[in-house]
């Protein structure tokens, strides 16, 4: 197999995000690390891709030296994932789709619902994928979970559950704490911190699963710490394409929750639970039946599922592989356009651009509906009502 060619930009040394992609890009060995742009500060960004294994000509200074660099190159990146400051995503993913090359950026794609609109016809017009990192959407059984729903064991959907709460910041004593600050200052995070940083996970994975898209949504946002401009704990009602109800709530200050990431869904014939901290199990009610638990890696599951369950029954797989899985989704999109063929259709699940930009649509919907008192906003992007 001849390997694709991989580039980052950003996620430098220190990086809590950078790792993941780094293993998760390696992990099946159909990507080669071969460029990057890895810090703001273009010596240490050298420095450090250099000691990556990067060649000293393609461990660039910063972005814009790396797509000069790679443009001409005939062993140019195939894939280039942006993994920098958000406010930077939109005009890094804009340059890269336009000189040819795939990009896979980190949530959130963009600022405003009209970058993420520039962004999705710009993907349409070239034909370069545009994908976005909601990496949860690779664990093995969230994909069991959507194989599910689609061949209709759980019936007519009813209503779903999305969680993404946890307590990290919940000391008012460390609201000053830089590393905590930005999150919640308008200049630096937009319109919206908690649910722009956790609750659009939830919200694409209750999409994902059920294949409906958000409509409508009501939001009651508050900040719980009073200094803080925007919030830090969100309780959104939506309503989806498909008929279905959903109740999501996201949270930084609930003490005694880590992680927080859970799906519940519910249908005519049954009900399915998920917990991204828990990640081995699926638990799963039939109507008038007894509860049962599907493991990760037992047999019989869907073809999502078995495609992406990459160790023994019984051992424990975490957020790397999950990210290793929509890089496995990518190659196999990349590699299949490059043969001429058509893709395994388990394996055409890879966030887009449209998914990026429904999010950013939702973002500006649930600070608009929290400061009117939870009115009821139309939560779709103007090019999809």
């Amino acid at each position: 197999m001849t390997r694709l060619n991989w580039g980052m930009i950003g996620g430098g040394e220190g990086s809590q995000i950078g790792p993941a992609h780094r293993l998760g890009a390696g992990l099946d060995g159909a990507f080669a690390f071969t460029a990057g742009a890895l810090d703001h500060r273009p010596e240490a960004g050298r420095e450090y891709g250099r000691r990556l294994g990067l060649a000293a000509d393609r461990a660039y200074g910063d972005w814009r030296e790396m797509l000069e660099g790679e443009r001409g190159r005939d062993d140019r990146i195939d894939l280039v994932t942006v993994a920098t400051p958000n406010a930077t995503h939109f005009e890094i993913t804009k340059a890269f789709l336009e000189a040819g090359f795939n990009v896979l950026c980190e949530k959130p794609m963009t600022m405003t619902v009209e970058e993420g609109e520039e962004i999705v016809r710009l993907a349409r017009k070239t034909g370069n994928i545009c994908a976005v990192n909601y990496g949860y959407t690779g664990y093995s059984l969230v994909r069991h979970m959507k194989a599910m729903v689609a061949r209709g064991d759980l019936g007519k959907i009813r209503l779903v559950k999305a969680e993404f709460a946890h307590g990290h910041h919940a000391d008012a004593e460390a609201a000053d704490n830089p590393r905590v600050r930005w999150r919640y200052d308008p200049a630096q995070a937009g319109v919206s911190a908690q649910f722009a940083d956790c609750g659009i996970h939830a919200l694409h994975m209750a999409s994902f699963v059920t294949g409906q898209e958000v409509e409508r949504l009501s939001a009651d946002t508050v900040s719980c710490i009073e200094s803080r401009q925007l919030e830090d704990d969100a309780m959104v009602n939506f309503r989806m394409s498909g008929g279905a109800v959903g109740r999501l709530w996201t949270s930084s200050i609930a003490i005694g929750r880590q992680h927080g990431l859970t799906l519940q869904v519910f249908g005519e014939k049954g009900g399915l639970r998920w917990s991204q901290e828990q990640p081995n199990q699926l638990h799963w009610m039939p109507l008038n039946g007894r509860l049962e638990t599907i493991e990760r890696g037992e047999s019989n599951l869907s073809p999502e599922a078995d495609r992406t369950s990459r160790v023994t029954i019984g051992h424990a797989e975490g957020m790397p592989l999950a990210f290793a899985n929509i890089y496995k989704d990518l190659a196999e999109a990349i590699t299949a356009r490059k043969d001429g063929r058509s893709m395994d259709l388990a394996a055409d699940l890879y966030p887009r651009a449209e998914d990026g930009l429904r999010s950013m649509a939702a973002v500006f919907a649930v600070a608009e509906s929290g400061k009117a008192n939870g009115k009821w906003l139309d939560a779709r992007p103007p090019m999809f009502r």
